[in-house]
Parts: C-alpha cells; sequence; structure tokens
C-alpha cells in the first residue's frame, strides 16, 4: 500500500487562527504558510497540528518575521515544491528547475492549476474575510510522486 503524504496549505491569515482553519488541517503531516501570516501566534498555534514552514508576505514585519525567508523549495514525498507569497514575483521557470508545484498567496482567490506539469496552487486566505472571495484552505495529497490538490472552503 502506497504511502500518503498530507500536505496542509494556508495563506493570507492576517493575524487570525481561525479554528475551523486549525479543524481542516488536522492530520496534516506538514503545514505550509505561503505568507501574511500576521503575527508569530500564528505558527505557534499551526505548529500544534504539524510542523510548519512559512514565507514572508508583505504585511510580515517585525523581528518575528525576519527570519522567515521570501522563498522556499521543500523536498517532500520524493518532489519539490517551491513556496513564494506573491506569483507575480516568481524568477525562474518551475519546470526547468524541476519543481512539481509553486505554492503561493497574496492575492486571496484560491487557485489549482497544472501548467506545463507544474502544479500552481493557492488556497486562497483563511483570514479575515476579503470582498466576496471564500475563507479557504488547501490540502495537498501526495502518493508515488503524484499530488492531488483540493481547496477546503471553510464554513465561517
Amino acid at each position: 500500500m502506497p504511502l500518503t503524504t498530507i500536505v496542509g496549505v494556508i495563506s493570507d491569515t492576517h493575524g487570525l487562527v481561525r479554528p475551523e482553519a486549525m479543524e481542516a488541517l488536522d492530520g496534516s503531516d506538514l503545514i505550509l504558510h505561503a505568507g501574511d501570516i500576521g503575527s508569530s501566534a500564528v505558527l505557534e498555534s499551526l505548529a500544534e497540528i504539524a510542523p510548519v514552514v512559512a514565507v514572508r508576505g508583505n504585511v510580515d514585519s517585525g523581528q518575528w518575521s525576519r527570519e522567515l525567508p521570501e522563498t522556499v523549495a521543500i523536498e517532500l514525498a520524493g518532489l519539490t515544491i517551491y513556496m513564494l507569497h506573491d506569483r507575480q514575483l516568481l524568477d525562474l521557470k518551475p519546470e526547468t528547475a524541476g519543481f512539481a508545484a509553486v505554492i503561493f498567496g497574496h492575492s486571496h482567490q484560491p487557485v489549482s492549476e497544472q501548467r506545463n506539469g507544474v502544479l500552481y496552487f493557492n488556497p486562497g486566505s483563511a483570514g479575515p474575510k476579503r470582498f466576496k472571495l471564500p475563507v479557504c484552505i488547501g490540502r495537498l495529497m501526495i502518493v508515488d510522486q503524484q499530488i492531488s490538490p483540493e481547496l477546503v472552503t471553510l464554513d465561517v
């Protein structure tokens, strides 16, 4: 039976840790936060569920955020996943670099699309509701080096 790795993906929390997001992320083997975290307390809360890898977003400031990278490449279950906050700042070709996925946030709009063999995935915003956009998190299921993405709209 193949081993499944469950990756919780969250972004744009802006300091708000919703209980619904925590519940939806429960069971994750790893949590990726794609920036605009808002405070170190968000990362501390998420770390109660699983290890957290995070990048700094444009609203993340202060001493706590200075240690966070702007981009990160994560080796996971035989795949390399690249994460940054704003997809517009992507300055490489993910397919040439061998990345299986690019995780990003910033727009608050959930996105899950394949291009040139690369998954582009934005979990949307799990923070304060903005306009008519849904409050979401994402989940990646990795089995046999295949990624199955899922966008999860939270009932808030």
